[in-house]
């Protein structure tokens, strides 16, 4: 709870401090219709508002991981879910954002780009999953800081992978992507993401891209070698150098890292 309180206090400071005025955020029909399409089978979505952290939506969906009902659910029940050993890291990913936000990017560039991380979480039932953090700001005040805020969360349990302690900070228009920033110092250093100036994504070719794609659904070397037409011991030589590459020391490193530089979809599995 002390862990919980000092990241409450830290989004009051950054935050709500500088949302002087409440205002609601217009849910409009178009963006129901959006909501549907991504919260789908074991996911949620939910817009806060940064002047109280009030939840101005929140989708049907968020009931399979905590025992509310939607109507009743708080941000700090969805906080809550958040195991403990997480928390202090949790803190440092919320420093990094904020400092990409606010102190980093110009005003313009807010609305542009979404930051997503893992974490893991406890649901309703005891289980331990893994999920994926993606938020991007819906809309930014004159001063620079976000004021609504959409957050997508989604069970990737299935891909084993582990929370990382790296955020990325991907432009949603084909610009400047920012991958697994470095959270230790609590700060956005732009000379901290992953490969310097060149995108992760750029490092892997398209067949290695095809390889951790069917390395993050479970298959073995046989079963990529047949699916792909190529001999185990080329898929071998091929993981060994993604591996390589990407400085991951195993499988379920290079999973979490290619996940959350979006060369692997949360929903694939």
């Amino acid at each position: 709870m002390k862990d919980l309180n000092k990241i409450e206090n830290y989004w009051e400071e950054i935050y709500s401090s500088q949302v002087k005025k409440y205002r609601p955020f217009e849910i409009s029909e178009d963006f129901k219709k959006f909501a549907s399409l991504f919260a789908l089978g074991n996911s949620y979505l939910y817009i806060v508002n940064l002047h109280n952290f009030e939840l101005e939506y929140v989708s049907d969906s968020v009931e399979i991981f905590v025992k509310k009902k939607v109507k009743d659910i708080s941000l700090q029940d969805l906080l809550q879910t958040i195991i403990p050993e997480e928390m202090a890291t949790i803190h440092l990913k919320s420093k990094v954002i904020s400092d990409f936000y606010t102190s980093f990017i110009d005003r313009e560039d807010v609305l542009l780009y979404k930051n997503m991380f893992s974490y893991r979480m406890k649901d309703k039932n005891g289980n331990i999953r893994t999920m994926l953090y993606q938020a991007f700001p819906l809309t930014v005040l004159e001063n620079g800081v976000p004021e609504h805020v959409c957050c997508i969360q989604t069970d990737v349990t299935h891909l084993k992978v582990a929370s990382t302690n790296a955020v990325s900070f991907i432009h949603t228009n084909g610009g400047k992507s920012y991958f697994n920033i470095d959270i230790s110092k609590g700060k956005f250093n732009p000379d901290d993401c992953e490969g310097g100036e060149n995108d992760f994504s750029e490092l892997l070719t398209e067949r290695e891209k095809q390889i951790v794609i069917r390395l993050s659904r479970g298959l073995n070397a046989e079963q990529i070698a047949a699916a792909l037409n190529l001999s185990p011991h080329t898929i071998k030589t091929h993981r060994r150098n993604i591996l390589q590459k990407s400085g991951c020391t195993n499988t379920t490193e290079l999973v979490a890292k290619c996940l959350t530089n979006g060369i692997i979809s949360p929903s694939l599995g």
